[in-house]
């Protein structure tokens, strides 16, 4: 997993992004409050259709935020969990911050 920190993002908090690798289940990212958590300190959240908490909780504010970052970048975030982007440093060119 790659943590974004909020600089690179221009959320309140952290978003972890990976690529499929064996997973079952659809694109999901976590976040959590800082850069040094523990895995039962992650808040999982899925992408497709819609951004939603599927473990964990996450402030409203901190969703609604979520949800427009994720509206930017959504189909980098597939390219990367797909595959189709390999390396995390051609993902992190992508990605573009949020800028309310």
């Amino acid at each position: 997993m790659s943590n974004l920190s909020p600089k690179m993002t221009g959320l309140s908090f952290v978003v972890w992004i990976s690529p499929r690798g064996n997973a079952k289940h659809d694109v999901r990212v976590k976040v959590s409050r800082g850069p040094k958590t523990k895995p039962d300190e992650w808040v999982t959240v899925g992408i497709r259709p819609d951004v939603q908490v599927l473990y964990g909780t996450l402030p409203a504010e901190d969703l609604r935020t979520l949800r427009l970052w994720v509206a930017i970048n959504r189909a980098v975030l597939v390219r990367f969990w797909d595959g189709d982007i390999e390396y995390t440093e051609d993902v992190l060119r992508l990605l573009r911050p949020l800028e309310e």
